[in-house]
């Protein structure tokens, strides 16, 4: 097992080299956007809410569970101003699914580490039904890099991003190659959306990931590419067969 994560690590960490070196992917200039911006008023509350309640992960593996008590604090937040914020520790104790908690350790859970993108949404609707914070449903989405439904599910994801930003009726959380949108590893990550702008068709991540001090943005081909990533299927083994995104519409 530790021969096959270092033999993982040593491909990531090429690939990253190779991409530095010669200024691709990530690193190409202008392919992301920094935005150093607070909370503007103009925005809906649960957007609002969503960019104050934005934490990072405490640790390399616990992405998902930052990203959910984020979305989880947010909507408490709308309902009860006076509501103790739901910790990372606390989350981890109270929502057992998938062996949550085990997965995040350094030996996962029989070598399993993360969340792949099915279990990611059956974790959120369980989390949120843990906390009574209802919802009318969480779709898990897997976006094709090619084949004949990825124009649907790009007008969908463009759509549902628009709903988002504007109505604010939905939580967004994609399940994205991180290298892919920011110079780092392209190994799978976990944020939630924290923005669209359909004049601009700009996609803002929230980005979990400590070493990304501030929330960045990235136009929409590049943020479904991300999505779309298979991961080159070096991860496949372990249930990373794709990326996609979750969308929990809240009642």
């Amino acid at each position: 097992m530790n021969l096959m994560r270092n033999l993982m690590r040593l491909y990531f960490y090429t690939r990253y080299g190779f991409h530095r070196v010669t200024r691709t992917g990530a690193f190409k200039n202008g392919r992301v956007r920094y935005l150093h911006m607070n909370v503007q008023p103009q925005w809906h509350p649960l957007k609002r809410a969503l960019w104050k309640a934005h934490v990072k992960q405490f640790h390399e593996s616990s992405c998902s569970v930052a990203t959910v008590v984020s979305c989880i604090n947010a909507v408490r937040a709308l309902t009860n101003r006076n509501a103790t914020p739901v910790s990372q520790d606390s989350i981890l104790d109270r929502v057992t699914t998938g062996h949550w908690k085990e997965r995040l350790s350094d030996g996962g859970y029989h070598g399993r580490r993360g969340l792949p993108l099915p279990l990611l949404g059956k974790i959120i609707g369980d989390s949120f039904e843990a906390y009574g914070i209802r919802f009318e449903d969480v779709d898990i989405v897997q976006t094709p890099l090619n084949g004949s439904r990825r124009s649907l599910v790009k007008t969908t994801l463009k759509k549902r991003l628009h709903n988002f930003d504007r109505l604010g009726n939905s939580l967004i959380v994609a399940h994205f190659d991180q290298g892919s949108l920011v110079p780092a590893l392209n190994i799978p990550h976990i944020s939630p959306v924290g923005a669209y702008d359909t004049v601009t068709d700009r996609v803002t991540v929230l980005d979990v990931d400590p070493d990304q001090k501030v929330p960045y943005e990235v136009d929409f081909e590049t943020f479904y590419q991300g999505l779309a990533s298979d991961y080159h299927r070096v991860l496949l083994a372990y249930g990373y067969g794709s990326g996609g995104y979750v969308r929990i519409r809240l009642s």
